[in-house]
């Protein structure tokens, strides 16, 4: 798990081959005019999902992992809060879903960040559990706009 501002995505860009391709969509997209939707950017390999919403309470939440695709998670407006847990040998609460990429853990995060506009949260998978899009101070909702870059663990 990675959590920095944009600006800094250069450091992160030889961590993946599909990294640097991922970070330039997210340096020179428009995101404030761009509807709602699932974005193209490699094929199935890498992908964009912009979303705009209300922030949630963690009390209903469970965290999640991936699989398949590692999350590149951009805030293009609004502030929230996400929880980690690093996945040791916790069993899942839902099982895998091989179609939609998730498992989910009744476990609660180890600990929260506050992720502001302009910053990106890098969730690997398997062992990089989250839980996004939770109230900013614990209990204010407030609206955010989040692009998730989707990124093939396992290039093609």
């Amino acid at each position: 798990m990675i959590i920095d501002t944009l600006a800094n995505a250069n450091r992160y860009e030889q961590l993946h081959p599909l990294f640097s391709k991922a970070f330039s969509y997210l340096k020179n997209t428009d995101f404030i005019h761009l509807p709602k939707g699932k974005y193209t950017i490699d094929g199935e390999q890498l992908f964009a999902i912009v979303n705009e919403y209300d922030t949630v309470d963690a009390a209903n939440e469970q965290c999640e992992a991936h699989k398949k695709y590692i999350d590149i998670q951009f805030i293009v407006s609004g502030t929230e809060q996400m929880g980690h847990l690093m996945v040791t040998n916790e069993a899942p609460s839902k099982a895998y879903d091989t179609d939609a990429d998730y498992m989910l853990f009744a476990e609660r995060p180890t600990f929260l960040s506050v992720i502001t506009a302009g910053m990106i949260a890098i969730f690997f998978t398997e062992t990089d559990a989250h839980m996004p899009n939770l109230h900013a101070d614990g209990a204010t909702v407030s609206l955010v706009k989040k692009v998730v870059v989707k990124v093939a663990a396992q290039p093609i």
